[in-house]
């Protein structure tokens, strides 16, 4: 595959997995970020938030969690600054509403069992609409959580989708950071 996946490409990626991002059993994980679902994009490069387009690369580094701005194809470096990335659902998609509420909640329940393995500091999840399904708690709105995901803290993030256009990269970066201080 060339750099940019190809139609094909991206057609071969459909219901792909992408493997999670962790640090090493019992090393720090300071924030575990959690998309919705790997998109096509994703699938066919076997990275998280792939896509150009998605602001989550760009937003990381302007809060500060990294010291330069990765790319997706960098992803396994994360773990050196305490950070790791899942999915609420694990399948590639063309779109997130091709995704069933009964997948969503599947997955909440998924991610707290993560983590209670992996015991992060906090969960961080991408998509507060997909959250809202999830976890049944339709008024959830952005920022930090009352509740908590199996051991850790809870936040929840603005989706970093090019197509979240309500929330500009600024806006994302400051929020972004908003977690980063908390999670020291």
């Amino acid at each position: 595959m060339g750099a940019r996946p190809t139609k094909d490409e991206l057609e071969a990626a459909r219901d792909l997995v992408i493997e999670d991002v962790l640090p090493p059993e019992g090393a720090l994980l300071r924030v575990l970020f959690c998309g919705i679902n790997p998109g096509l994009y994703s699938g066919a490069t076997g990275h998280h938030f792939a896509r150009p387009g998605n602001r989550f690369w760009p937003a990381l580094h302007r809060s500060g969690f990294t010291d330069r701005q990765l790319t997706p194809a960098e992803q396994g470096l994360l773990p050196a600054y305490g950070l790791g990335i899942t999915n609420l659902v694990a399948r590639t998609t063309a779109r997130a509403d091709e995704l069933t509420p009964e997948e969503l909640s599947a997955g909440g329940q998924r991610l707290a069992a993560l983590a209670a393995a992996h015991r992060p500091a906090f969960v961080a999840v991408a998509g507060v609409t997909a959250y809202r399904t999830a976890f049944a708690s339709p008024t959830t709105k952005i920022g930090p959580q009352d509740a908590g995901v199996g051991p850790a803290r809870l936040w929840v993030l603005p989706n970093p989708s090019g197509l979240n256009a309500g929330w500009t990269l600024d806006r994302l970066a400051a929020e972004f950071a908003r977690l980063r201080e908390a999670a020291g």
